[in-house]
């Protein structure tokens, strides 16, 4: 006879009540409520279909941080003003490996969308295979208001507190808007003054102390390389493809780039004051001009339209250009349900996210019912953190690996992702649900560990 207290917390969990319990907790966090929303639609019919992760309140760990850190960040700008921000740290699971995500500088910064963030990192992270937790973090500043000599200031400041919560074998923090090379350089420096170590705390840095090839396109060129496996298994094709791609910065610019080596007419890129229309597709030496240019913000998109002569379409998204294919790789919620609805109508076949949740829940439920194939972000773009992954183990054995290795190692991670959102995701039509597939293949690695370990 079956014990009736083991039978009743072995019950399958109600996705209504679940979902509903978890809205009304976290209702000031609706970025954070869409990630896990999303999340369990697919994983609680999953769970509840494999009695071995019934019981154990596995989702009710699942979906909580492990912590939260915020701090204050008191710090004097070169004009001797005195600035303060926040600073965040999320590490939401450990299960696999050492905290890993990355750093976040952006004025509208919160601790929900960090907790978002945090938490679609951990089944990104689980998916590329490489033994890696989730976290993220950053602070709310606009690093495009300082100048360099501020950028360094606030890093040092910002440093001082986070340092006591990393370290290569614990918490592993990189780059992501508004965190680049040169903001990782004054992080690690720091971090180097303040513990006397010289270790692998950061990804992201420079190739003269530890940094790895490729690390700065790598998610650009991810969500390109898995974007080409998703087109292979429904037998189309990217060559001659108009696609869109919003943003302007290191991930929508590389994604451009590895469009265009590929054939595909990259008719657009934006930023948050327009969109460059380019109708008959953009040329690389342009995208070249254009990199030199926006990331060492010397130029507007405005100013790149007049150059080549393109359509500069001043306060607008890319969304209503006619196109095949759609990347958005500029920053989460940008595109809704009334968007997509009007992407669909121009044409939209394939919409792969380059950002993190870019796409609405609303938007993505409007792209799967209308045939379109939508890719999370947590499958097309962790080529950034795969990359990030393979610094780490650089680091560890003090050596490099050339260009052409670490692409080939970040082909075979894309692959290998997709065939996972393949195995968990495909219906008896062939077609692939990657929401279900990705979110299903990279809850199970994290799962498995959960239930070794015991309840920590």
């Amino acid at each position: 006879m079956v014990d009736p207290v083991l039978k009743s917390r072995q019950a399958p969990y109600d996705t209504e009540a679940f979902i509903g319990e978890l809205k009304q907790r976290y209702a000031h966090q609706p970025m954070f409520v869409q990630a896990v929303e999303e999340f369990l639609e697919t994983i609680i019919p999953f769970v509840n279909a494999h009695p071995k992760y019934l019981g154990k309140g596995l989702l009710e760990r699942m979906v909580e941080p492990d912590r939260i850190i915020r701090f204050r960040i008191s710090w004097l700008d070169s004009q001797g003003r005195v600035r303060v921000n926040r600073g965040y740290r999320v590490q939401f699971n450990n299960a696999i490996g050492p905290y890993k995500g990355g750093l976040r500088f952006h004025p509208g910064l919160s601790e929900d969308v960090v907790k978002f963030l945090a938490f679609e990192q951990v089944f990104k992270n689980s998916l590329t295979t490489l033994p890696m937790g989730g976290a993220k973090g950053g602070a709310d500043i606009d690093p495009k208001e300082l100048n360099d000599i501020d950028i360094m200031l606030f890093c040092q400041a910002y440093m001082n507190e986070l340092f006591h919560y990393v370290g290569p074998d614990f918490d592993v923090p990189a780059g992501d808007i508004g965190v680049s090379q040169r903001e990782i350089g004054y992080l690690y420096g720091q971090y180097k003054k303040l513990t006397h170590l010289h270790v692998g705390v950061l990804t992201g840095k420079g190739m003269e102390f530890g940094g790895s090839m490729i690390r700065p396109e790598a998610t650009g060129y991810g969500c390109v390389y898995f974007a080409k496996e998703v087109l292979a298994y429904h037998r189309m094709e990217l060559k001659g493809k108009r696609c869109l791609v919003s943003g302007a910065g290191n991930v929508a610019l590389h994604t451009a780039e590895k469009l265009i080596e590929e054939g595909a007419l990259v008719v657009s890129v934006s930023d948050s004051k327009g969109t460059a229309y380019m109708p008959n597709g953009m040329r690389m030496e342009e995208l070249q001009w254009l990199k030199r240019h926006k990331f060492d913000r010397k130029c507007s998109l405005e100013e790149f339209a007049e150059r080549y002569g393109f359509i500069y379409l001043e306060g607008e998204q890319p969304w209503g250009i006619k196109a095949d294919y759609a990347f958005p790789c500029a920053t989460q919620h940008e595109i809704n349900a009334h968007t997509a609805k009007m992407m669909v109508r121009n044409g939209v076949r394939l919409v792969v996210e380059g950002a993190n949740m870019p796409v609405t829940l609303d938007a993505s439920k409007v792209f799967q019912q209308s045939g379109v194939i939508y890719v999370p972000g947590k499958a097309s773009n962790a080529g950034g953190v795969a990359i990030s992954g393979l610094e780490m183990t650089q680091n560890s054995m003090r050596m490099s690996w050339t260009r052409e290795e670490v692409d080939g190692y970040l082909r075979k991670i894309m692959k290998r992702i997709h065939e996972r959102c393949v195995e968990f995701g495909v219906d008896k039509d062939g077609r692939v649900d990657y929401v279900k597939g990705a979110n299903i293949g990279g809850f199970i690695k994290v799962a498995d560990a959960m239930l070794a370990q015991g309840v920590i």
